[in-house]
């Protein structure tokens, strides 16, 4: 059998060669630069506050959702305590620029890093002590554990504020108070920096994900998803795996946390901490974009978000219109039943979510271009 020399090409080096050369004009890194460049024109296009805010959750949300697929559609980890790691970043925020600190740049960044640490410690102990149960009952011990700090938060009301939450203070360039000038007819204030900076660490964090989901160790976390049993045959150490896979999610979360907690400017038991505005909304966003995508996290995250922001003002927008159709007001006025609709038939047709699925429809026409030529 002949040998092949380093100077000869393999049909698969000249595919892979091919495809590095295409994928700089390929949809899948072409649109993701268009979204990206439409979230830094936002300031410019709309500089209303309300679109500053839908933009900017959209992007917190988008990373977080991402943070959980890594656990749930690349690892098969189903987890309803993420929401527990973005509160516990939130809080970390909070008291270094709120309660116990004063708002300065390195209360800021001290409070980032503390919201890194406490995660990965934390997550490093439900890690130990909840990977030794499979499926449901793990998604149970991390609920509880979710249950567990919501009380800790509400009944330690002289550590956290209780109710009543904790108002964030910014420093310098982040402050609502900083007003430089304006460039290119856009007024800078420290909304507007405090916007840009997220949007950056946001991009940082994502850019992470992507990394390391398509790292050799991302490939085999998905090994353990597709068959747990195969990879340890295998060699794989699976429970070393799944508890890294644990770590980044949560760390990523507990970033979003804190990030989410210097927009907002106040944190709470309810906003940061609750299980069903959380975890439900986080559920629903990546069944929405799609399992093991991660880009799905930013279809799901606007798809939810417009839809909740914009819903509620449709019964305003039809009684201008149409002030004696009073069956559409009643209609539109239980806006959540418009919304129950709308995703009843994003999962009839988009049954893998709208990216998983625009992804098959993608590589079925590849694969039908590919024979028949």
């Amino acid at each position: 059998m002949a040998e092949i020399t380093a100077t000869e090409q393999t049909p698969v080096s000249m595919l892979r060669r091919e495809q590095r050369k295409k994928r700089y004009y390929s949809i899948g890194f072409v649109l993701p630069c268009l979204v990206l460049a439409l979230f830094v024109l936002i300031p410019f296009l709309g500089p209303s506050y309300k679109t500053l805010d839908l933009a900017l959750k959209i992007i917190i949300f988008a990373s977080l959702v991402a943070s959980f697929d890594i656990m749930l559609g690349y690892t098969g980890i189903l987890s309803f305590g993420h929401g527990m790691f973005f509160g516990i970043g939130a809080y970390c925020v909070a008291f270094l620029n709120g309660k116990y600190g004063d708002p300065t740049y390195f209360h800021l960044f001290l409070g980032l890093l503390l919201a890194v640490a406490v995660a990965c410690v934390l997550a490093l102990i439900v890690s130990l002590i909840s990977l030794r149960v499979k499926a449901i009952f793990f998604a149970m011990i991390t609920l509880a554990l979710a249950e567990l700090t919501i009380v800790l938060a509400n009944k330690l009301s002289h550590f956290t504020g209780g109710e009543d939450g904790i108002s964030i203070s910014l420093p310098g360039i982040f402050s609502a108070a900083f007003s430089p000038g304006s460039f290119l007819g856009l007024d800078i204030s420290g909304r507007v920096i405090t916007y840009y900076f997220i949007l950056l660490a946001c991009l940082g964090l994502f850019a992470l994900m992507l990394r390391f989901t398509h790292s050799p160790l991302g490939r085999v976390l998905q090994a353990i998803r597709d068959n747990t049993d195969r990879a340890e045959a295998l060699g794989y150490k699976t429970f070393y795996f799944q508890t890294l896979s644990i770590v980044l999610g949560c760390t990523v979360a507990a970033m979003t946390g804190g990030l989410y907690a210097m927009w907002v400017g106040y944190v709470n038991p309810e906003s940061t901490l609750e299980v069903m505005a959380i975890m439900l909304n986080v559920l629903l966003m990546v069944i929405i974009g799609g399992m093991g995508t991660l880009y799905g996290g930013i279809v799901g995250a606007a798809f939810l978000l417009i839809t909740q922001t914009f819903l509620p003002d449709l019964q305003k927008l039809a009684i201008d219109l149409f002030p004696n159709a009073s069956l559409l007001h009643t209609i539109l006025e239980r806006w959540l039943l418009l919304f129950g609709i709308l995703f009843i038939l994003v999962v009839i047709f988009f049954p893998k979510g709208v990216v998983g699925s625009a992804r098959e429809f993608i590589a079925r026409a590849r694969g039908e271009a590919f024979f028949s030529s």
